[in-house]
């Protein structure tokens, strides 16, 4: 049987089931009352790890939430064909193929050999977990112009490999691979 966890021991990117489905918390607010008697509530900002759905809810502090049956398998991008995105199993080198609607907007992200986790609840694929930084090289920029910045931080529009558009310093050439921050999508230096 899964272990229970308490509302209030729930903290940012912990994983939780609730209503039969697994969730990831993304912001936690504990509200301590003023008043004697009154109840600790712990709002969470949550995602539906299936339906990809975030939404607020509130919870008293001792609420018991289920820790869901979510196993994480690594795995490695091979490449995209018409029947979905494929990777292989980092420790039985069987290939997984994950559809559209699991990897979403992540596949702006995917490049050649990148390591990610695969989620797997009740031993169905549901979502891919990204490194923090992802390396991706610049296919389109336009050159950097020595006088454009009005004060020191100007950045221009860069095209990626994978279609991702960012904003990158001006100094940045086509060719040149960036990093990027799989949370942000922004640039997180050169690589």
């Amino acid at each position: 049987m899964a272990s229970l966890i308490e509302a209030i021991d729930i903290k940012r990117k912990m994983f939780f089931e609730f209503e039969g489905a697994p969730y990831q918390c993304i912001d936690v607010e504990v509200s301590k009352p003023t008043a004697r008697g009154g109840q600790t509530l712990v709002r969470l900002k949550m995602r539906n790890l299936i339906t990809r759905a975030v939404f607020d809810k509130t919870f008293k502090a001792g609420d018991k939430l289920k820790e869901p049956d979510l196993v994480v398998e690594s795995a490695s991008y091979l490449y995209a064909d018409s029947s979905g995105y494929n990777f292989m199993d980092q420790e039985t080198f069987d290939t997984i193929t994950l559809g559209a609607d699991v990897v979403g907007d992540d596949r702006l992200l995917l490049s050649d050999n990148v390591i990610v986790q695969i989620q797997k609840f009740n031993g169905r694929p549901i979502g891919v977990q990204l490194p923090t930084l992802v390396e991706l090289a610049v296919t389109y920029t336009e050159p950097g112009v020595r006088g454009d910045t009005a004060s020191g931080g100007a950045t221009k529009a860069a095209t990626l490999e994978t279609g991702l558009e960012i904003r990158v310093p001006l100094f940045i050439k086509e060719g040149e691979k960036v990093k990027v921050h799989t949370e942000t999508r922004e640039f997180a230096g050169r690589a």
